[in-house]
């Protein structure tokens, strides 16, 4: 009850907050309402046999690699002749739109905030037989209010930066009772692992690593149907030079652009293609752009504009805003840069994804989330750290001045990638043990 009332008034105070999101023309907060009550549509009960999981993942990211990961546990529930039924939640806009996607709406809803009758509420119309967290997903009132019931809860991909481990630690005996509540622990990683398992009791929570799912729900295939989509839709020629910005935050893309101005003249075939991480903010690139004297395009306008002019009038430069095509994008790309990773601030975004189509990666140094993935790439010498600006634009006209570089920085990155995959398999068969059994 404490609990309940401390999130009440926080709830309170950020209200001028929520409603400033919803009519400023940035991101809103997704369902407030909602959330705050648990009043979600009733899902319909499961028919006798059939398990239900519901998955959680918070951003895009997370809850494409859990729709990887439901996919391999439906294959394996197959081959073991029974059946699970896949529902999934997301507390933010963008991520309930991919899970939408990829779920299927009427399986898609948004997550409960942490108040007990919200969660309570969203247990009895899901009835779910086990609670699937991605990453690092744990609420006090979430993993109470779910154990109660007696339904076990896996935690997927797990990852406890340095940085997350020394602030739980401050509250040392608040995580190990949350983390009692739970099942099994499927690290990406043994680093992760150990500050895991050093927040258990001994002989408690089950901790196993089974490695970063993130090398299996990367595509990596440049004549897949959406990959040629994309590049027709943007009129991309065979000789032309794509370098991509992705996953972008500002000043990143004044970066990327000031790269593709250095490099342009002398490299006529070179595009720019940018992809924000958050598309609310287009409208002020889109500034930036104009401020740049450049012809540019918006996604938006391609599906009516894009087939019917010719390659040599397209405009150069491409802002994407649209959500849920990056993985995509980067299909079209020879060069590319993996945003969120300059400023120190953000930790960097998956840049799994270009490596898996053989491009020329790089990023910033702050790339604090994908630690263990950047050291596989360094150490296989497959991508590229840019310490700023120049450094960037230093890496485009490297990669155009010496294209057997840039070739061999990508097939570097592919292979690496490849043969890290396996871990969403290990992980399905891990949490498919955790499934309570169902009468026939």
């Amino acid at each position: 009850m404490l609990l309940n009332a401390v999130y009440l008034v926080a709830f309170v105070a950020l209200l001028p907050w929520v409603a400033w999101r919803k009519f400023s023309g940035g991101r809103p907060v997704a369902a407030p309402w909602t959330r705050f009550t648990g009043g979600i549509p009733p899902l319909p009960r499961c028919s006798a046999g059939v398990s239900r999981i519901w998955f959680h993942g918070v951003s895009v990211g997370e809850v494409q690699l859990l729709s990887v990961l439901a996919a391999e546990i439906k294959r394996q529930a197959d081959d073991a002749g029974r059946a699970v039924d896949c529902v999934v939640s997301s507390s933010t806009t963008t991520g309930l739109d991919v899970a939408a996607k990829r779920f299927g709406a009427d399986q898609t809803f948004p997550c409960p905030l942490d108040f007990t009758w919200a969660v309570n509420r969203v247990l009895d119309r899901v009835h779910p037989d086990l609670l699937v967290l991605g990453e690092l997903e744990l609420w006090p009132n979430l993993l109470a209010c779910v154990h109660a019931r007696g339904i076990p809860v896996v935690v997927a991909n797990a990852r406890m930066s340095e940085k997350s481990a020394k602030g739980y630690g401050r509250i040392r005996p608040i995580v190990r009772r949350m983390l009692a509540k739970v099942s099994l622990v499927i690290a990406r990683s043994q680093e992760d692992a150990d500050r895991f398992a050093s927040f258990t009791a001994p002989g408690g929570t089950e901790v196993v690593v089974t490695g970063s799912m993130k090398f299996d729900g990367v595509q990596g295939d440049r004549k897949a149907t959406d990959v040629c989509r994309l590049r027709t839709l943007a009129g991309f020629r065979d000789d032309d030079v794509v370098f991509l910005a992705g996953s972008t935050q500002a000043p990143e893309e004044q970066l990327a652009l000031d790269a593709f101005q250095a490099a342009s003249t002398s490299h006529p075939r070179l595009r720019l293609v940018i992809v924000p991480r958050h598309v609310e903010r287009t409208p002020e690139i889109a500034a930036l752009l104009d401020r740049s004297g450049l012809a540019w395009q918006l996604r938006s306008r391609l599906d009516n504009a894009g087939g019917s002019e010719s390659p040599e009038r397209q405009p150069r430069v491409l802002l994407v805003d649209t959500t849920g095509e990056l993985g995509w994008w980067w299909g079209t790309a020879t060069i590319a840069f993996v945003g969120g990773s300059l400023d120190g601030k953000r930790g960097g975004q998956n840049m799994l994804e270009p490596a898996a189509y053989a491009a020329a990666v790089s990023f910033g140094p702050h790339t604090r989330n994908f630690r263990d993935e950047v050291g596989r790439l360094l150490s296989a010498e497959a991508a590229v750290v840019v310490a700023d600006g120049p450094e960037l634009t230093d890496f485009v006209r490297r990669c155009l001045q010496n294209e057997g570089f840039a070739a061999a920085l990508g097939r570097r990155a592919a292979a690496l990638v490849a043969s890290q995959r396996g871990s969403t398999a290990a992980t399905a068969t891990a949490l498919f043990q955790k499934l309570p059994a169902t009468p026939p």
